[in-house]
């Protein structure tokens, strides 16, 4: 801990002391904390984020120079070198600098002030002989700002803070959603600086460093051998400046990778600067991108553990009419054989925009509709927003009312804003209390006519307010404990997720997993559910602008994430439909969804060969849904993301570091999805020199380190499968994930150049919390090698009984015929096996198999 000074001078010339404070945090961690040391009153640290008080470790103190001093961790490879005046902190990894702060002297601290009408004659005598007069008109318009007829007092002065960081040999950063932009973050100019601030913006522009629905203040670096985060934890408005000093540049021929890790001649620097709170960061070193992953979900959470029914097809539209509409949709995916599992309600399943309620002529028997998708094993999503109508005969207004459960305004009397129900007061979710008393509402005691196949869809939480400025709550709103809404404005969704979905576990007493979608987020959101892209329109720019959108949003902690099939706003025509669905069907959230004055676009309107097509790609995302689920796991368990960048599977790639059109899923599959119009072909670079690759569906193979120019057309969705995988498969597709429970599995194995291969299958029941209470889930290791495929436990701590089989098994590049397969079981017995192999395809296709997933077994092929 270090004391320093706040540099800036204020119009009354005082200098304000600031304490700084190093910790150490388990898992090579550092946090460093600057406030005031004696502010007029607390200021704002933002709670609940973090999953507990972090871990510290104890940070030895190493001889330093006069005025320094060295902090290392408990290895010593790990060094903060600080210096006093002028303050600055390296982080060094052995003796290299990996991170400098305040190196470019960026840091400031405006203090909290003396409200202007309490100063005291004195101090207006001590300024009297100053002449400061131009000096003070300047500050003093900062007490007080003007939107539109909005006017935002500032009670206590402006109290931003900032601060900058140097990333010594960075060049590509990545990170800080949510915005409409490539996922390699650009430099910024002094007019279009990054923005974090969570604003309804209906058809968002792409390309523009605006903020939208969410904000997660979190970014990561990466360069050849070594990968970094900064997680800057504030909920106030956020900007942040880049700029990339780029090394001299060399071809990938004059540069081996060697030769590439000892430049040090690039550098990234990154200014943050917030509107108020403290300066609260957290340093992240990594030196792997799985291990900077652990090391943000060790702070903030993973992802967690959804119901697999929700990795299924989600049909929305705003708005199914009635019970009929909703009745003769879920028939119309029987009648054309294409399998969903959730059909959502938007705002006009309500009785005048009141959430909780049903309107009684366009839904006079909820519970009945309920029982017809329960019959069919599918679920119900309803929406539920922040804004509460203002009616005293609305038993959830009257009661928030009555207990003092709202957002205040600078008055201290109920905020009042325009949303879809006209006059609206908005809860106040960060008040505990009133999170306690929302979760209530979804007790099925309380909320009349929804049942346990009813789950919930989070929108309009930005705050969205009509009439406010930029749409959203006046900044000077009072929330819980006397805060402004400025100093959380980022945070107020997180907490409205939060308490949904600790609803829906309460009424299920804490037996089942809740989802919960929500617009608005914020760093740790990923605990309570699943995100989508917001409003976005259905043209190819906002396909192609989806896919990066998604990547940031994955690496930052959320990986359940989506974007609206087809475009949210307008009408698509039938080709980027389809390549919508094609795209979304691998992407972990997958929801159609359209707005209210759009033509109608369930997926059999738009004639037989379309239809057939988005079957086809709704089909495979189900057949796949063993890999999803199983990553999944992963994502919950060891915070590995689910859509993943390429330089993160490969991070000794410079080709990869830029790479936004496609993508991995999980560590198995490459997907490129079609985003242009009338392609008929793609240009797919396949990583990895020691690589090789086997197209999804020709088996077709090729080895990495290369870019290949893919034929498509419109039935064509580029995948290919990493050699050295093993991606098990559903045989049989249902009518919703419910029907396919027992349905046999299939093994795709694609041999290494090495002739190896490796996979995983997590199962559980589906939708309770017993695979964490009573570990009742099964996790099994598939591994090929020397011409023996086993499955094997993964995890001995698991039992799950399953009646499930392996029913066939394909080998990919298998150079040669085999002379014989056989099945050897856990009981000693031996099985020969029929079998086909295609030598052009070097494709070995096991049959009719009855191999237990549960069980241990070996394939032998000689």
């Amino acid at each position: 801990m270090c004391r320093l000074f706040d540099r800036a001078k204020f119009w009354w010339k005082n200098w304000v002391p600031l304490l700084a404070e190093v910790f150490g945090i388990e898992g090579n961690i550092f946090r460093l904390k600057i406030t005031e040391e004696t502010p007029l009153k607390p200021r704002y640290e933002v709670p609940d984020v973090l999953t507990s008080k972090p871990s510290t470790v104890r940070l030895i103190s190493c001889s330093g120079d006069t005025g320094s001093l060295i902090l290392a961790n408990g290895k010593g490879d790990l060094r903060c070198h600080i210096t006093a005046n002028p303050f600055k902190v390296d982080l060094m990894c052995k003796e290299e600098v990996v991170m400098s702060i305040n190196s470019l002297g960026q840091l400031y601290f405006e203090h909290l002030q003396t409200p202007l009408k309490q100063r005291t004659t004195r101090e207006k005598e001590e300024n009297a002989s100053i002449d400061t007069s131009q000096e003070n008109q300047e500050d003093l318009g900062l007490w007080e700002e003007k939107f539109a007829e909005f006017v935002d007092v500032k009670v206590n002065g402006p109290a931003s803070i900032g601060l900058d960081f140097s990333l010594h040999g960075f060049e590509h950063l990545y990170g800080i959603p949510q915005h409409a932009e490539s996922h390699r973050l650009k430099n910024t100019s002094d007019e279009d600086v990054y923005r974090l601030y969570n604003l309804d913006v209906y058809g968002y522009k792409i390309h523009e460093k605006m903020g939208i629905y969410g904000s997660v203040p979190y970014l990561l670096a990466h360069k050849l051998g070594r990968t970094v985060g900064i997680f800057w934890l504030n909920s106030s408005e956020t900007l942040v400046e880049i700029n990339t000093e780029p090394a001299v540049k060399y071809t990938l021929t004059q540069m081996d990778p060697e030769a590439a890790k000892q430049k040090g001649s690039s550098r990234t620097d990154v200014h943050w600067m917030s509107e108020s709170g403290i300066i609260d960061v957290f340093l992240l070193t990594g030196p792997t991108p799985s291990d900077v992953f652990k090391q943000y979900s060790s702070l903030t959470g993973t992802q967690a553990m959804p119901p697999l029914f929700s990795l299924g097809y989600h049909q929305c539209r705003w708005n199914y009419e009635d019970e009929q509409d909703v009745k003769a949709v879920d028939a119309g995916f029987d009648k054309h054989d294409i399998p969903y599992d959730v059909i959502w309600l938007d705002i006009e399943h309500t009785k005048g925009k009141r959430y909780f309620t049903w309107d009684k002529k366009r839904f006079p028997n909820p519970q009945r509709m309920q029982e017809l998708l329960r019959n069919k094993k599918r679920k119900l999503v309803v929406i539920s927003d922040p804004h509460i109508k203002i009616d005293p005969d609305y038993s959830v207004y009257a009661k928030a009312k009555e207990q003092g459960f709202f957002v205040k305004n600078h008055k201290g009397e109920d905020f009042e804003g325009i949303c879809w129900p006209g006059l609206s007061s908005y809860l106040d979710f960060t008040n505990p209390k009133v999170r306690e008393w929302y979760s209530g509402l979804f007790a099925f005691s309380v909320y009349q006519g929804s049942t346990d196949i009813l789950y919930i869809w989070n929108d309009m939480n930005e705050p969205s307010v009509f009439r406010g400025p930029e749409k959203t709550m006046q900044k000077n709103a009072i929330h819980h404990g006397n805060w402004e809404h400025r100093e959380l404005h980022n945070i107020y969704g997180f907490y409205q997720q939060k308490a949904t979905a600790e609803g829906l576990i309460q009424r299920s007493k804490g037996k089942e997993r809740p989802f919960v979608l929500t617009r608005s987020f914020f760093a740790g959101s990923q605990k309570y559910g699943a995100v989508w892209t917001g409003d976005n329109r259905a043209e190819w720019s906002y396909l192609k602008i989806s896919i990066p959108m998604l990547l940031t949003l994955s690496i930052t902690g959320i990986s359940f994430c989506g974007a609206d099939v087809g475009g949210f706003i307008g009408n698509p025509e039938a080709e980027l439909l389809v390549r919508w669905y094609q795209a979304g069907a691998y992407q972990p959230f997958f929801r159609g969804h359209a707005t209210i004055n759009s033509k109608r676009r369930e997926p059999w309107l738009f004639g037989k060969e379309h239809t057939r097509l988005i079957r086809e790609a709704i089909r495979e995302r189900y057949a796949l849904l063993p890999y999803w689920y199983s990553l999944f796991y992963r994502a919950h368990m060891t915070s590995e993301p689910i859509m993943r960048p390429l330089w993160v599977e490969f991070p000794d790639e410079l080709e990869t570091f830029g790479m936004e059109d496609e993508y991995m899923l999980g560590s198995a599959l490459l997907v490129h999805p079609v985003t242009e119009p009338k392609a008929t072909v793609v240009d797919v670079f396949l990583p990895g020199s020691s690589e090789v690759w086997y197209d999804s569906k020709t088996f077709a193979s090729w080895e990495g380190a290369c870019t290949v120019n893919i034929p498509v057309t419109l039935d064509t969705i580029p995948v290919f499968q990493r050699g050295g995988s093993v991606v098990p498969i559903k045989r049989v597709i249902g009518k919703s994930t419910g029907w396919m429970t027992d349905s046999p599995y299939g093994l795709r194995v694609a041999l290494s150049t090495k002739g190896s291969a490796v996979g995983e299958l997590y199962l559980d029941d589906g939708h309770s919390f017993q695979y964490l209470h009573q570990k009742q889930f099964l996790h099994r290791k598939f591994c090929f090698c020397s011409g023996v495929l086993s499955n094997s436990c993964a995890d001995e701590r698991g039992h799950y009984p399953s009646k499930c089989v392996v029913e066939q098994i394909f080998v990919l590049g298998l150079k040669k015929q085999p002379s014989s397969v056989t099945t050897h079981s856990s009981d000693g017995k031996d099985q020969p096996v029929a079998f086909t192999y295609c030598a052009r395809t070097s494709t070995l296709s096991l049959e009719k198999l009855s191999l237990n997933v549960g069980t241990d077994w070996e394939v032998h092929i000689k």
